[in-house]
């Protein structure tokens, strides 16, 4: 013989198992990683004590702007992220939740995850080398470029690069600086040809680059939308999709000759 529930009762019966069901959801680990801004690092000057950029072979010229670079800070891929982890990331501006396999190759340890990145940003200097000197016409000059960037792996800091030596041998081509003596950041990795491409999580590359006090940002043109989504207040967006056209934005915002583009 079995005894009536009353709704109260019944409600609370079934409520239990829900409860127990979302608790393992919340802490069962998620294929995903958080990522917030990271460091910064301008190209012109020196890290841990040693220049980013010595180039040998030509004179240098003494700058007094700064080009930094950003990046972004993700949870190792052995880090368990759980659904609690991720509806706080989803209200927070300082921190975006990415799938684990966007920021690190899948099935890879993580040396090996870090060789891979090594990798990668040792290719991107090889091309940023590649584009500046080919930009300045200097492709066959008799140069050595030699980059330096400690624990900053991936290919995203090409462009920095690229204008960092652009701006050692040339500067804007009449003797000034680059940069007009600003604090100018900015993203992008960058082939031997100049051309600009896309990299991720410019949202928190921008935060960081407020952080660290620069006033303008380089973004790739189609990451644009992206970059405008959490823009800090005080930074101004450039987008870009070639060397040239970058060098040209940074001259044009310097003598305030010709047009600056915008996002």
């Amino acid at each position: 013989m079995f005894s009536r529930l009353s709704r109260p009762q019944a409600l609370v019966g079934c409520a239990l198992p829900l409860v127990g069901l979302i608790a393992v959801a919340v802490f069962t680990p998620l294929p995903f990683s958080v990522a917030q801004p990271g460091m910064t690092a301008n190209v012109l000057g020196t890290d841990k004590g040693t220049p980013v950029i010595t180039i040998s072979g030509a004179p240098t010229r003494k700058t007094t702007g700064q080009l930094r670079m950003t990046t972004i800070e993700a949870t190792s891929p052995d880090t368990d992220v759980s659904l609690g982890d991720v509806i706080d990331g989803w209200f927070r501006t300082d921190q975006a939740i990415m799938p684990r396999d966007a920021v690190y190759p899948s099935g890879e340890s993580s040396k090996e995850i870090e060789q891979h990145n090594t990798e990668q940003m040792k290719a991107s200097q090889d091309a940023a080398t590649q584009a500046a000197l080919k930009y300045l016409g200097r492709a066959d000059d008799d140069l050595n470029v030699t980059l330096e960037l400690a624990d900053v792996g991936g290919p995203s800091a090409g462009l920095l690069f690229s204008l960092g030596i652009v701006d050692k041998l040339d500067g804007d081509g009449s003797g000034g600086d680059l940069t007009g003596g600003r604090n100018i950041a900015g993203t992008g990795t960058i082939d031997a040809e100049g051309r600009v491409g896309a990299v991720g999580g410019v949202s928190l590359k921008t935060q960081a680059a407020r952080r660290d006090g620069a006033t303008v940002f380089l973004v790739p043109k189609d990451e644009c939308s992206d970059a405008k989504g959490e823009l800090p207040k005080g930074l101004r967006l450039i987008p870009v999709t070639t060397l040239k056209g970058a060098v040209d934005s940074l001259v044009s915002l310097e003598t305030g000759k010709g047009s600056v583009p915008s996002c």
